[in-house]
């Protein structure tokens, strides 16, 4: 039941008040990737918003361990000596390595990441070729690693993740539809779409100006960020229809969503923080294969504690208002 002395109570912050700041907050933070998404759809082969790692294209990657140090002219000569032995547009990264492995000093300083077309090396000649380079560039390096994916896997693979980010969608619209309203469901979709757009336009970004590639573990990134945010908007929302219930007769419908946007406001912070702590411990301490999939997930939860308090409570308020100026015309009329 609502409190009686809610609007009583001392609120931190007025989200109705001042919409267009948080509104204009959004659009800075989505234009640049929005014009990052469009750019790399329109110049990949394949369109699609980022660059997609051999999880979804299918290819082969060789990691190499290195116990001295790597140069970015070192990377460089490994790309352009693979390049005129005939390999097509080999990507070449530096991961850098703490040498330490299970409290174990390995003395590996780096890790030379080749990623290049699918290899069905069964006699080893390419996988020879690619360490002969390699070795090359720097000393004695170590092959430690070959991944490969097929390019009919790959292709499946990207199918299914899509179609899963679409059930995801078309589920949480079906559910708050049931549970609460219509527009609610579609403010919630847009507050969704907006979390997302934000991870994958910041990785597009990365894809332009890092050559930063996504793998599957990229999509399992975005699907958690979806149900934590849209479970935040939901307390949000649970909150408003309550307290609407019980103090519509005496209150505006924007000082009932700012109230009950303060009251849950705490419980957004707390946990969100908590758990950006926990991921912020895994990102800088953890292992480097892992280090894109935290930072998607640091990115959406972050994000979505913001949409769920100034966005979709601002959404809400801004649809109440409209749809009541609607109602009072077609009386007047």
């Amino acid at each position: 039941m609502a409190n009686p002395n809610l609007m009583n109570q001392k609120q931190i912050i007025d989200v109705v008040k001042f919409r267009w700041l948080w509104l204009a907050i959004s659009a800075i933070l989505l234009i640049p990737c929005v014009a990052a998404i469009i750019y790399l759809m329109a110049t990949q082969a394949n369109h699609a918003p980022v660059k997609l790692g051999i999880d979804f294209t299918g290819g082969t990657i060789l990691q190499y361990a290195v116990k001295g140090d790597v140069t970015v002219d070192n990377i460089g000569k490994i790309r352009d000596d693979m390049t005129k032995a005939g390999f097509t547009t080999p990507i070449v990264q530096n991961i850098n390595n703490t040498g330490v492995e299970s409290g174990k000093d390995t003395g590996i300083k780096n890790i030379i990441s080749v990623k290049t077309g699918f290899i069905d090396d069964k006699t080893g000649e390419t996988t020879n070729k690619i360490t002969e380079i390699v070795s090359g560039a720097v000393d004695s390096p170590e092959l430690v690693q070959t991944t490969s994916v097929g390019p009919s896997l790959g292709s499946e693979l990207l199918k299914n993740s899509v179609v899963a980010l679409l059930l995801a969608f078309l589920g949480i619209v079906v559910y708050i539809s049931l549970r609460f309203k219509a527009d609610y469901a579609v403010i919630t979709l847009l507050s969704l779409i907006h979390d997302a757009l934000f991870v994958i336009g910041v990785f597009a970004i990365m894809s332009i100006f890092s050559n930063v590639y996504v793998d599957a573990l990229f999509i399992t990134a975005v699907l958690t960020v979806v149900g934590f945010s849209v479970h935040d908007t939901i307390v949000v929302f649970d909150r408003v229809r309550e307290n609407n219930r019980f103090l519509a007769k005496k209150y505006t419908f924007n000082e009932i969503v700012n109230a009950s946007v303060n009251q849950t406001l705490a419980r957004s912070l707390n946990t969100s923080i908590t758990t950006l702590l926990t991921l912020g411990a895994l990102y800088f301490f953890g292992g480097s294969t892992t280090k894109e999939f935290i930072f998607a997930m640091i990115l959406g939860i972050a994000v979505g504690t913001y949409s769920s308090i100034f966005f979709a409570s601002v959404l809400l308020a801004w649809d109440k208002e409209i749809r009541d100026k609607k109602a009072a015309k077609k009386v007047a009329a």
